[in-house]
């Protein structure tokens, strides 16, 4: 290769488990309605893994339909992130284990944990392996099972999350032209005093238990706009760039009202946001990729458009990337 290499994105894929869980299904479960749960999150329905659906298996065929979307195999792939909150297993990473059930023999594999923030902290890792040579092909996934974490009594916040895995195929590609396709800028942010907020009240650590989500709902959403249109600002700075330039804006799907005030305070239209939390809730790391491969396949992200990724989560955690696509 010569010039300078830049991460390329060759496929996306997801999963969904078979089982939806609507609105009008929690109000059995717990004190909500459906009316309540749309006006205050958008969310309309949400899928939640079943018997024999982990985080692996959903993490699996999300990307085997990345792989056959660019037209590669999993012999082509030698380096694997999996973003996930909710592995299968403390230890062996699950993208280990989606590495064995691949066939792959060969490279590198390991999980990151920044929750919601998680795809956008391992797209940006991936990118990293890529342009400095250590890789050429990478598989970044975003698996999750939140439903296993949830505390089914509190209604502030299992109506919240849901199941999934979205991936990216990545491929380091040589070109010198700045105008050109890839990974263009990535920020990412941290500020652990925030780390009582949004978190799980066990591990292995300290309770050896696996716990449940706990979240001050009030405070996640003060501070959301602010970090994520920060975080966003420095990106297009980064690039010389403006919000006008951005052709989509695919969003952490948490709430579709950090949402819409998101892409309102960055002056982005709405007709440009992907908008995938009310079919999918919150899948946390997975939220990101399923976002995008529903907007690759239904033929609005298409080659050459300027894309906007940013996510906020737990500890906090917040990041941006903008990729040309």
């Amino acid at each position: 290769m010569t010039g300078n290499l830049r991460s390329v994105v060759r496929g996306t894929g997801s999963c969904l488990p078979e089982q939806v869980l609507t609105n009008l299904d929690l109000e059995s479960r717990v004190e909500t309605s459906d009316e309540w749960i749309q006006q205050r999150t958008g969310i309309r329905q949400r899928h939640i893994a079943g018997e024999g659906e982990t985080t692996v298996t959903l993490g699996v065929m999300a990307a085997r339909n990345a792989l056959t979307q660019a037209g590669l195999t999993p012999d082509d792939i030698d380096l694997i992130i999996v973003a996930t909150a909710t592995p299968d297993k403390t230890f062996p990473a699950s993208a280990v284990h989606i590495q064995q059930r691949l066939g792959i023999t060969r490279g590198f594999a390991f999980d990151m944990q920044a929750v919601c923030s998680g795809f956008v902290y391992a797209l940006t890792t991936a990118d990293l392996y890529l342009r400095s040579g250590m890789a050429r092909r990478a598989l970044v996934i975003g698996a999750e099972t939140f439903s296993r974490l949830v505390d089914w009594s509190d209604r502030t916040t299992c109506v919240l999350f849901g199941d999934g895995a979205g991936a990216l195929v990545l491929e380091a590609q040589s070109d010198g032209d700045a105008t050109g396709r890839g990974v263009l800028v990535s920020k990412l942010r941290s500020d652990g005093v925030h780390s009582e907020k949004l978190y799980v009240d066990g591990g292995p650590s300290s309770t050896g238990t696996v716990g449940h989500l706990r979240m001050e709902g009030r405070e996640v959403f003060k501070h959301a706009v602010g970090m994520i249109t920060d975080v966003v600002y420095d990106s297009l700075d980064a690039l010389s760039l403006t919000s006008n330039d951005i052709d989509w804006f695919v969003p952490h799907q948490a709430n579709r009202r950090i949402i819409d005030a998101s892409a309102k305070k960055l002056g982005i239209e709405p007709e440009k946001v992907v908008i995938t939390v009310d079919r999918h809730g919150n899948t946390s790391a997975a939220s990101i990729p399923l976002a995008l491969d529903f907007a690759v396949r239904d033929g609005r992200i298409k080659a050459g458009d300027l894309v906007l990724l940013e996510a906020m989560g737990g500890g906090f955690t917040w990041g941006a990337v903008i990729v040309r696509w």
